[in-house]
Parts: C-alpha cells; structure tokens; sequence
C-alpha cells in the first residue's frame, strides 16, 4: 500500500514557519509523503496568515485555490482562529484550527489519510524537517505577546506570551548544529520579553544555572559556535546587555528592532511600549558600544489620525537613526484592532504617498550606510549559487528581509560555505564584493 501523501502551503511570518516544520516533521515520522502538486496530494494543509489584510487576502486565495484544485484541505494559523468566517467562506473544508495546533492539525489528517506504518522516526532528516535552506534554521523561543498594540490582533491569534524553557531551546538548538545547521535565527513575537512569565525559574544545564531571560539564552546559544541572529527585539532598556554579547563576538551585531512609527502621539496611540527620544538615544548607545551594529526596522504609515506633522516627525527619526534596512507598511484595519475605533482615518491616496515618501529618505539613509561598507572586509555565508556569482549574507544581512551580497567568481562554491570577501560596490539595496580567498 502506498504511503499518503500531503500537500502543504506554509504562509506568514518566521514564527509560522516554525509551526509548518514542527507538524511536517510529525507527518514524515509518521511516513506521509509530501506532494508537490495540489492534484497528487491526498489532503492539503494551509497554514494561514491574517496579520493585516494582504496576508488574510493571500491566504483565502490560496484556500480557493486548493480546494477548487484538490477539494481536501485542512486550514491552519493565525486565520484559522476566524474559524467561523471560513466555514461561512468554504464550507467544504475537512477542519480548520488555530497557530501552535499540531496536534489538532495531525488528527484531521489521519481522519482523511490515515497512516499506513507505524512512526518511522528513523526517516526523519537530522533536526527534523525544515523550510529553510540546512545551513539556516528559525529558532522559535516564545509564543504569544503580552503587549495591547492597537493595530494588531496577535495576542487574540497566539494568545499572551508563553516563553519556553531554556532547556528546551537549548535542545533543539543543538540539535540542529549537529544537523549542519551554523546560522540559529531566534524568532518570538517579543524576543527581549522572553522569560518573563516563568518567574525566575532556572534550568540546571551541566552544572549551570540557567536563568530564563533574553541575555543568558542568547549566551548560551553563542557558545554553541554558530551565528546567532536575534529577530523581533523590543528597545527596553536591557536589551544593552545583548549589545555586550555581540562586542564579545557571541552574538551577531544584528537587531531586528520594530519601531512601527517615531512621532510619540502616534506611537501612543498605538500602544507601543516606547518613545522616539529613548529611542534615538539608545541607538546611539549601542553603536557607541558596538559600531559595526546593524538595526533593521519596520514603520507604520497612515495610522488613524497621522498628521502631517506626525509623518514629518517619523522622516526625521529616519534621517537621525540611520537605520541599515526598513520596511514600511500601509495600516491596515484588520477585524477585531481597536485602532479601528480611532478617528480621523488616513486617505488611501494619502498614505500610498507618505509609504513612497518614506521609502525615498530611508532609500538616501541606505545609500550612504551601503556606500560606507565600500572596501571594507567582512565573512559571509553562500546562501545560492548562479552562474559564476554567490548569492551571500554578511553579520549585517538576514535572509528573505534584508539585501544580499554578490560575490563575484565564486561559483565553484556551496550554499553554507563562508568565506571573506572584500566589497567593492553598492546599489540601492544590496551590495557586490569579491572574494579573498
């Protein structure tokens, strides 16, 4: 009897990247096959996005698409928890459940195709199934955020924060090194609040006392000898500590760092747990401390009741902080934010024209932070390879979000290898080097 087979579309954000790996591991111990076509699949998974209303739309597009394609899906992630709108929308769905619902997820495929073995442990690939390329790896250490920001709805999709136990990071953090892994990039919706909710209760690691918060994590996972790459960090205040673990040469001086807005009336009104001033201030601490640092950020344009003097505020910001990479995003009035209640809503038009306005600064501030770079020396990691060219990353690029860097006549390279390289040139984005050795 052939084995089943399962197509699977994961949507979304890192943390729901995570989330596919864990339920597509399970399903190939359990000996599923997976399809590479709706049509050869004997059921269809979905995990969903519905952060802001480009990722809820994505996602019902490709529900419509499987189940016009294949007819068996089963609905996962953050959408799955508007669980009645989707019955409403395809009623033909087998099941539909929320982020973080493995468990639930397997039923209803067993309940459509069953396995025919028993576990088969032994076919799992080292560190499980990834999504990822093998030299790279999302490294998940808390779910749920304790923040109320008003335009978003995480907390009502995963739920308060629930930080896993140092142990158990450790873990499969180790796991993974072993498996080849030497890039670990750790995902949360608040990174620096992870440990919080344990209350101060520290593992016993060979002889350690290991305190679950943010620094002595990151610590630990420096010593594992492999990048460590932290994502979605709030600027408290002990968060300097971590910039003290990337001078030692522990952790990567990188920070993903989402500031969503600069002006202080807007950031209050959506509830963020920052001000501009801090903000600037504690920018210029870290590079003080760490020059080579790179922060990336995201921003919010056309929040309810953004001003022109609220947007010139955050360009400004933007001129000052120097950020090495940003994102922007229209606001979107997802179902259930409480900034939909705000008054005064942005223009469309309006806020199309502030996102190209803002892209063009943050275009000069990226120019000069690329240009800077020029003739400088630095390692990268092969990411891909075309032609005569490597597609590759330095300390200062994470994949999928940030620029790349081409380094030309390397193609006698593989994806993970590391090399140093010398940059040479710039464009708006990414940057050209070549090799050194």
């Amino acid at each position: 009897m052939s084995r089943p087979s399962v197509g699977f579309v994961s949507l979304g954000c890192a943390k729901a990247t995570v989330d596919s790996e864990r339920i597509l591991t399970q399903l190939r111990a359990e000996g599923y096959a997976f399809s590479q076509t709706y049509t050869d699949a004997d059921v269809v998974v979905v995990n969903t996005c519905g952060f802001i209303d480009a990722a809820e739309e994505e996602s019902l597009a490709t529900i419509d698409e499987a189940l016009s394609t294949n007819g068996q899906v089963i609905v996962t992630g953050c959408l799955g928890t508007r669980a009645e709108m989707l019955k409403e929308k395809f009623p033909e769905l087998l099941a539909v459940t929320g982020p973080q619902a493995t468990a639930e997820v397997l039923a209803a495929v067993h309940q459509k195709a069953p396995p025919v073995q028993e576990p088969l442990y032994h076919l799992l690939p080292p560190g499980g199934v990834k999504l990822t390329p093998r030299h790279y790896a999302y490294l998940k250490i808390s779910e749920g955020c304790n923040h109320k920001c008003s335009f978003c709805i995480i907390p009502t999709m995963r739920g308060r924060l629930a930080s896993r136990r140092p142990r158990d990071v450790l873990e499969e953090a180790g796991q993974l090194v072993e498996a080849g892994v030497n890039e670990l990039l750790v995902v949360s919706q608040d990174t620096s609040a992870y440990g919080i909710d344990l209350k101060k209760q520290a593992d016993l690691i060979t002889g350690h006392n290991l305190r679950p918060e943010i620094h002595s994590l990151a610590r630990a996972l420096g010593e594992l000898g492999v990048w460590v790459r932290l994502h979605y960090v709030y600027p408290y205040p002990h968060v300097d500590a971590l910039v003290s673990l990337m001078t030692e040469g522990l952790v990567l001086p990188y920070l993903d760092v989402p500031f969503q807005h600069a002006s202080p009336r807007i950031l209050k009104l959506m509830k963020r747990p920052a001000n501009t001033e801090d903000n600037l201030s504690r920018i210029e601490s870290w590079r003080a401390r760490c020059p080579k640092l790179a922060v990336r950020s995201t921003f919010i344009v056309g929040f309810p009741g953004e001003t022109e003097q609220d947007f010139s505020e955050l360009l400004e910001f933007l001129r000052e902080a120097q950020l090495d990479r940003v994102g922007c995003f229209i606001y979107s009035p997802v179902t259930g934010a409480r900034a939909n209640e705000l008054p005064d809503p942005v223009d469309a038009q309006l806020a199309e024209e502030r996102l190209q306005a803002l892209m063009e600064v943050q275009a000069e501030v990226s120019k000069d932070r690329l240009g800077s770079r020029v003739g400088s020396q630095v390692e990268v990691v092969i990411d891909d390879v075309e032609a005569d060219t490597a597609i590759a990353r330095s300390y200062a690029e994470s994949p999928e979000v940030d620029g790349i860097i081409q380094v030309s006549g390397a193609g006698n390279l593989s994806p993970g290898q590391r090399l140093d390289v010398r940059i040479t040139h710039f464009d708006e984005h990414d940057l050209l080097a070549e090799a050194l050795s």
